[in-house]
């Protein structure tokens, strides 16, 4: 008994050794990349990340939805956009207790994650990255940011933000699919619309490219983390093969793997900061993918819809029209200010979108 009772407490100090601390700042420094992670901005753009899944647009853009309090209280929106066609949704805001410009985009709106989960398996490199020699990256998920009604829509409420409080930092956040969209983002904003200081952070986000366009992307935006928890089967997804790095899906840098480590009765909480390859074998890689339950939830916060089997269903009050411009295709944007705004699309944008 007096020898099983000193392992529990020898296993409690070397947890509390190894494990990283609630609110401080560990600066994680590679050869292409530096990034910060702290506990509570993780958990609060956590919250925006599921906020931006709710179906009534009213409430979520007048930010009086079950899912706007707490660490997220106070945000300002300055434009929801749904593109209906892609069954999409994201909204960019500001936040003024982080001081930053807040663009979150929504995780998959499939009847059945099962199947889209399925789907990733199979799928494969099959676009070139625009003007980046052997970069290439999945085109469902290049083509729901780059070729929807999202991203004229975004750089426009980005503008708009940085015209009513000045140059703020930008945040980009999603779940699972919106992760990878919000990545795609982030390099955008970086690359073409002039960006300074761009932070992403997603949360059981796939793979979305090949080893070069990791490297060209971790050069552009190196404060990027990617936080995976537990078993969260998304993260595994596409699959990589380590001996063939060009053809095949690669994570870029810095995992945060979340997850229970314990003795018996005694179970511990660790936010694990990984190496800077993006794929550390002593991280997610190091369990098998095989849970979609602990791809719903992070840091205890509910990911996904209130009503999962009801696919691209919202809800809108009339009296919010004032504030709505909306296309011939249905896709809309609720705005602070519309009479100046023109719901459009990129000319390149003519492809029909894949959701997976």
């Amino acid at each position: 008994m007096g020898r099983r009772w000193w392992l529990k407490v020898l296993f409690f100090i070397c947890l509390f050794a190894l494990s990283t601390g609630r609110d401080i700042k560990v600066k994680i420094k590679h050869k292409h990349h530096v990034a910060d992670y702290n506990h509570t901005l993780a958990v609060t753009l956590a919250q925006y990340a599921s906020a931006v899944y709710l179906s009534d647009l009213t409430e979520l853009f007048t930010w009086t939805c079950s899912r706007c309090n707490g660490r997220t209280k106070g945000f300002e929106m300055i434009e929801l956009i749904v593109d209906v066609r892609s069954c999409l949704q994201g909204f960019v805001g500001v936040a003024k207790d982080l001081d930053a410009i807040v663009i979150a985009f929504r995780g998959t709106q499939e009847n059945s994650i099962q199947n889209w989960v399925e789907d990733l398996h199979w799928k494969q490199l099959d676009l070139n990255y625009p003007g980046i020699d052997d970069a290439m990256v999945h085109h469902g998920f290049y083509s729901a940011y780059h070729n929807t009604s999202l991203r004229p829509a975004v750089l426009d409420a980005v503008a708009e933000a940085k015209k009513l409080y000045g140059d703020l930092k930008i945040m980009v956040t999603g779940h699972s699919m919106g992760g990878a969209m919000a990545a795609f983002c982030g390099l955008d904003l970086t690359v073409n619309a002039g960006a300074k200081e761009v932070q992403v952070m997603t949360f059981g986000q796939p793979r979305i490219g090949n080893a070069a366009f990791v490297s060209y992307y971790s050069s552009l935006v190196p404060n990027t983390i990617r936080v995976t928890h537990e078993h969260d089967i998304v993260p595994h997804l596409p699959p990589y093969y380590r001996f063939f790095p060009q053809k095949t899906y690669k994570h870029f840098p810095t995992e945060v793997w979340i997850h229970n480590i314990g003795y018996e009765s005694l179970v511990y909480p660790v936010e694990q900061i990984c190496d800077g390859s993006g794929e550390d074998p002593t991280c997610s890689r190091s369990v098998s993918g095989d849970s979609i339950y602990d791809h719903l939830s992070y840091y205890g916060i509910q990911m996904g819809c209130n009503e999962p089997g009801r696919k691209c269903r919202i809800v809108f009050n009339p009296q919010m029209n004032i504030n709505c411009i909306q296309d011939v295709e249905g896709n809309l944007v609720l705005s602070r200010a519309p009479s100046s705004y023109i719901l459009r699309r990129y000319p390149e944008s003519s492809d029909q979108v894949n959701s997976v």
